[in-house]
């Protein structure tokens, strides 16, 4: 069992940018592909971004492309999330998914291993 821990989250102002990370506790999470995916209040959970085991390949939502960036920092234990110029419509819940395969995926039910969520709220 992986327990994914997400951070960062918080209150923000429209334009301004934060920056969320997860990680596996206890576990190399290198061993596996991840993801984020967010739901906003009375929506369903949407895919945001993905990124590759040793983090060379990334996919990105449509809603999200030229704003996000995700990627693996140095050491390969964190998954990290960098939004710029936020907007009222990135006010949700954002979800670590971790998935034991090596190919990178769009659907939430691939992924096997969730984080408790993180909210990231956008004030206008």
């Amino acid at each position: 069992q992986v327990t994914l821990v997400e951070s960062g989250g918080g209150s923000v102002q429209a334009g301004d940018s934060l920056i969320l990370s997860c990680e596996a506790l206890g576990e190399t999470f290198s061993f596996y592909t991840a993801a984020w995916f967010r739901q906003a209040p009375g929506k369903e959970r949407e895919f945001v971004a993905a990124v590759s085991r040793m983090g060379t390949d990334r996919d990105y939502g449509d809603s999200v492309k030229g704003r996000f960036t995700v990627y693996r920092n140095a050491g390969l234990t964190q998954m990290v999330l960098e939004i710029n110029n936020l907007n009222a419509d990135d006010t949700a819940r954002y979800y670590c998914a971790a998935r034991t395969l090596t190919v990178i995926s769009t659907e939430e039910q691939r992924y096997e291993y969730w984080g408790q969520g993180i909210q990231v709220t956008v004030s206008p």
